[in-house]
């Protein structure tokens, strides 16, 4: 596994908060995957980040086939082949071998049922264009927005294999590897554990949520990679939030070419870090070296660059949240 710009501290060097995070995700889940390990260096965004996970795609009694199926069709709408392989795995895990292999392929899943939640997940992408919402409940769409975000992070801060020489993409490698994680991804888990990392304070719950963890969740992420625009100047965060609500999703052909095009009126101090949360939120892989040694040079920490993504990325996942709206409450009929 390659950290593409960052060098995080090893997992068994953590302390403090991201090591109390660390040891529930090796109780709960794969322990500290790279996936989280890249965002080591804001605890408050990794925290929030592994609750959200938890609470949305492990915990609850919500199916968890369904929940990982549309994790799968998220990553594959966000074009993310790590996050694709990964819920692949644990579909074979979880006894589905068939739709794991479904997903990997881009293709349509034969039931009826799987085949609506892998339509409304990759209409998400692009939720004004679609008309989307959620009839679905809070777990279902906590699992949608949270692998919107963490697709993001992946993309722009790993290398796409998840194993050496891309083995993770042979139907033999997943189906083992689904059978290793067999019985951690079937335990149940509680829901709530999650939330014990978060802020003090952190309690509001947007609408969609009801009185779910994963709606406390949701709102300690959007606060803590919020905060990543502070690094910018205001005309430099209208510009990303601005472009996010009229891009709506869509992909640019040439995303290096694209970004700078929607920078040139940003005042020059803030140009290369406008740029780069403008590519974490529509095309994260396309963040190339010669952007972060630029925005290095005034901001040397590895901190600083996984906060600039974290906006950028939180950004287009509120883009899609805001779809939810009153008038189409989430309710148990799509349980």
């Amino acid at each position: 596994m390659t950290y593409r710009f960052t060098t995080p501290v090893k997992a068994s060097a953590a302390t403090g908060r991201t090591a109390e995070v660390y040891r529930q995700m090796s109780d709960d889940f794969l322990g500290p995957l790279p996936t989280f390990q890249v965002l080591a260096a804001v605890p408050e965004v990794l925290a929030a980040t592994w609750a959200l996970m938890r609470e949305a795609l492990l915990a609850g009694d919500a199916s968890r086939v369904e929940r990982e199926l549309v994790a799968a069709a998220v990553s594959r709408a966000n074009r993310c082949q790590f996050c694709v392989d990964a819920h692949a795995m644990l579909l074979h895990a979880l006894g589905e071998p068939k739709l794991a292999e479904v997903v990997v392929r881009d293709g349509t899943p034969t039931g009826a049922r799987h085949a609506e939640l892998v339509g409304w997940a990759q209409a998400s992408r692009s939720p004004r264009a679609t008309g989307w919402t959620s009839p679905y409940r809070p777990e279902v769409t906590g699992t949608l927005l949270a692998f919107h975000f963490i697709n993001r992070i992946v993309s722009a801060l790993l290398d796409p294999d998840l194993l050496p020489g891309g083995l993770q993409r042979s139907p033999v490698v997943r189906s083992v590897g689904g059978w290793l994680a067999a019985r951690t991804a079937r335990e149940p888990k509680e829901p709530g554990r999650g939330l014990a990392f978060l802020d003090a304070g952190t309690t509001a719950s947007p609408g969609w949520a009801g009185d779910s963890p994963v709606g406390v969740a949701y709102a300690a992420l959007t606060d803590a990679a919020g905060r990543g625009g502070d690094l910018l100047g205001e005309v430099a965060r209208q510009t990303v939030t601005a472009t996010v609500r009229w891009e709506d999703g869509r992909f640019p052909a040439r995303p290096a070419d694209w970004a700078v095009d929607l920078v040139r009126d940003v005042p020059g101090a803030d140009r290369v870090g406008t740029r780069i949360a403008l590519l974490a939120a529509f095309a994260p892989s396309a963040i190339s070296v010669g952007d972060v040694a630029l925005w290095r040079l005034s901001h040397p920490a590895d901190a600083d660059l996984v906060r600039l993504v974290a906006f950028g990325a939180i950004t287009a996942t509120e883009h899609i949240a805001q779809a939810l709206t009153s008038a189409h409450p989430l309710g148990d009929h799509h349980a």
